[in-house]
């Protein structure tokens, strides 16, 4: 089956969706999710939205906040960009209907309840209640089911992008060629079919892949699909090595991916080890708002040195009306694991929670493969450097999904015709249904098992070569696997973990310092001579 398009969309959280609704006025839109439109990284993101609205705050004051946490590598022109742009964004939001905390009881306030996280040294993070994520993601959503330009396939997972190199006569009569996109193949899950979308203009927004690590905050959908085709692709990618381990997961067997969000500690939370006694004041003079790369290797090195399974959050000194009212959802759901947070402390472990790095892309979105964009957190676009400063991750979104709509409808409208190519549909002939699932759970699991282990918190030379040893060997196996046998979900979510895995790696071993999160016992120190650079990798198809 073949669908053609003039915008392309895979991934529907806050940046997909937000890219469909402003390119659905100057084309049609297809846009692909590999589960429900609804299961994505916005939709769990809790703490809310930076951006400068009080009076005590400024631009100057975001921007500095944001260069530190980045810990030199924050392109400060990008940086700059999306501050500025951050409070237009915002409005944008309500106009479409997001509902976010006022101060006032009356609908007609319009002063935000601002909250802080760790790395900001003012109130600037507009939110509705600890939800933010589900209340843009609920009303950009039910947007996009009613704009009649918009097909929305739920159920759909991209295999590969689809590429093309022209060849082109320049005014010298030499030949150069042009590398671009025209689309991708695309399993319905339902169907078992492959489909082939073809469009003139491609957008990766899958989000990150947090589902690399045994230990994350991500939902299953994490798996970095955008990242590793756009590598497949021959597309740049930067910056990996930056994994950023959220400090706080509830610590409980049953609590898969359930995040405590930072805004907690913004709220005066403080951290304690089993002891009750307060800990980070020996690692950062910010103390439990230092930036979140600080507070993870903290708790990492409290619990290595205890031997105990986790540390605590404890908010309950504070009210518990308070706490009822400013986070009804994790009040709500830590009783359901047996936790009362306004009477006793929350058990919290480290977890995978964000990509800093990603798809390289220049200030509007695009990447080094003509018609191909890319924004949110699979994208690696400059802004967080070596670390991600809170709640600067929706709004990297709504800012590039802005910036990379007007470029991509530009595109469209300046070239006096973009074809969109007849390509061969997939091909599966002499494959047959595996019989070795066992293989797939197998690879997978070992995967995330030595990714926590080996390329965790805290690395060394030894243990990313093993990682690297064991990523050659399991990626050899899964491409033999992946083109003897039909297509499965399972299959296309195990290669692209293992892609972005192996690079992840190279990443690691090639940076010799420590900076953000970033950090090898062999180069504790910054080495700012050597390593003041993004840290690039693009695929040889020598």
């Amino acid at each position: 089956m073949e669908i053609e398009t003039d915008f392309f969309i895979i991934g529907s959280g806050i940046a997909g969706l937000s890219f469909a609704l402003k390119a659905a006025d100057f084309g049609n839109v297809v846009l692909v999710t590999k589960k429900e439109a609804i299961e994505s990284n916005t939709n769990r993101a809790q703490g809310g939205i930076a951006s400068v609205f009080d009076s005590l705050d400024s631009f100057d004051l975001h921007i500095q906040d944001t260069l530190a946490a980045g810990d030199g590598l924050c392109h400060t022109d990008v940086v700059e960009m999306v501050v500025k742009d951050g409070p237009a964004r915002i409005r944008e939001l309500i106009a479409l209907g997001v509902k976010f905390n006022i101060k006032g009881e009356k609908d007609n306030d319009t002063e935000f309840d601002l909250g802080r996280e760790g790395g900001h040294s003012q109130n600037r993070i507009v939110h509705a209640h600890d939800m933010t994520g589900k209340e843009v993601e609920r009303a950009l959503l039910n947007l996009v089911k009613n704009n009649k330009n918009i097909k929305l396939l739920e159920d759909h997972i991209a295999l590969d992008l689809i590429t093309f190199s022209t060849r082109l006569k320049s005014e010298q009569i030499t030949t150069t060629h042009e590398h671009y996109c025209c689309g991708a193949y695309v399993l319905d899950r339902e169907t078992n079919q492959v489909k082939t979308i073809l469009a003139k203009i491609t957008l990766l927004a899958t989000g990150g892949a947090g589902k690399v690590y045994i230990y994350t905050s991500n939902p299953d959908i994490a798996t970095g699909d955008g990242i590793a085709m756009a590598y497949r692709a021959g597309a740049s990618v930067a910056n990996l090595e930056f994994v950023q381990f959220h400090p706080t997961c509830l610590y409980h067997p049953e609590a898969k991916n359930f995040l405590i969000s930072e805004a907690v500690r913004g709220d005066g939370g403080i951290l304690v080890n089993a002891s009750g006694h307060r800990f980070m004041e020996k690692y950062d003079p910010q103390k439990d708002l230092a930036c979140r790369d600080v507070v993870a290797r903290a708790i990492d090195t409290e619990l290595k040195k205890s031997g105990n399974d986790s540390v605590y959050l404890d908010i309950s000194h504070k009210k518990s009306d308070f706490i009822k009212k400013r986070f009804p959802n994790l009040y709500e759901k830590s009783l359901e694991y047996g936790f009362d947070m306004t009477a006793e402390p929350l058990p919290v472990v480290p977890a995978a929670h964000y990509m800093c790095g990603g798809v390289v892309t220049d200030m509007e979105g695009r990447t080094d493969i003509n018609r191909l964009y890319a924004i949110g957190e699979t994208a690696c676009t400059g802004l967080h450097g070596a670390n991600r400063l809170a709640s600067n991750s929706l709004l990297e979104a709504l800012v590039y999904a802005d910036k990379t709509a007007k470029a991509a409808i530009a595109e469209i409208q300046s070239s006096e015709k973009i074809n969109v190519p007849s390509v061969t549909s997939w091909d599966d002939s002499g494959t047959t249904d595996s019989d070795e699932l066992v293989t797939v759970s197998q690879n997978w699991d070992e995967i995330r098992r030595f990714m926590w282990n080996y390329v965790g918190i805290v690395r060394s030379d030894k243990r990313l070569s093993r990682a690297k040893r064991r990523i050659e060997l399991i990626s050899n196996e899964i491409k033999e696997y992946y083109w003897n046998f039909k297509i499965a979900p399972d299959l296309i979510e195990l290669r692209n973990i293992a892609t972005v895995s192996e690079l992840i790696i190279k990443c690691a071993l090639n940076r010799k310092e420590s900076r953000g999160l970033h950090y090898n016992i062999q180069y504790p120190e910054k080495d700012n001579k050597r390593w003041l650079k993004d840290t690039i990798l693009r695929r040889s198809f020598k």
